[in-house]
């Protein structure tokens, strides 16, 4: 993503993500007052450990951020006003090449967390095990961890032509993204089910398309949230 606060970062053109982060809310407060045992889940260090994704740069990670610490006091407040608060440690992971300078730059000087940096491809490990309480990904695991080689092979029948996308394409095309993508996404969850503490939470935001929508005849409309 291209990084800075310029006409063409992507931190101004990004409320199309925004608007899905913020819907998400909702679910987040939900999740965690109905799923999330807290007593269970936190050792006696009280560190509530938060983990984004795929944060990119600008308002759209502190947004998420900010709606799990405020679900998380939420739920901790129905204990009683006698209960020690936990600390927040968030880490903000991307790729090394991400702005992550102007990302930090961006968080609020009265935030009530500690932020960290993780440089990296979220397909694999990122943290030790049983380290991480919460999990937040949006509109991240969409992208490919790489180009299969399939497809800048002109000698192979899933050569794509030099484009980036699969739309209007053979049958070939498709169906070596869609392996290449099945291949991260299991990656991806492999690593958290060990980065994560037992009874831990995970919030994943991605676009997909519906059954029955065919890959010939793609519109934006045509897709859906998962959360």
């Amino acid at each position: 993503m291209k990084g800075g606060v310029g006409q063409y970062s992507y931190a101004q053109n990004s409320s199309a993500q925004r608007q899905a982060v913020e819907a998400a809310k909702v679910l987040i407060k939900e999740a965690i007052a109905e799923k999330l045992d807290i007593k269970q889940v936190i050792s006696s260090s009280k560190l509530f450990t938060i983990a984004d994704l795929g944060c990119s740069v600008g308002i759209n990670a502190i947004i998420a951020v900010e709606n799990i610490i405020e679900s998380m006091n939420l739920k901790h407040q129905s204990f009683g006003p006698n209960q020690e608060a936990p600390e927040f440690q968030v880490f903000f992971n991307d790729h090394v090449s991400n702005d992550f300078n102007t990302l930090f730059k961006s968080l609020p000087t009265d935030k009530q967390y500690f932020a960290a940096g993780v440089p990296g491809l979220f397909q694999g490990r990122l943290f030790p095990k049983a380290s991480l309480h919460f999990v937040h990904s949006s509109y991240a695991l969409h992208w490919l961890s790489k180009v299969p080689k399939e497809l800048i092979d002109k000698n192979s029948p899933a050569w794509n032509k030099g484009r980036i996308h699969y739309t209007n394409s053979l049958k070939e095309v498709r169906d070596t993204y869609s392996a290449q993508f099945a291949e991260g996404i299991e990656s991806f969850l492999n690593a958290r089910a060990q980065e994560l503490v037992s009874g831990g939470l995970m919030t994943l935001i991605m676009p997909c398309l519906p059954d029955g929508i065919s890959y010939l005849h793609l519109k934006i409309s045509d897709f859906l949230w998962i959360y």
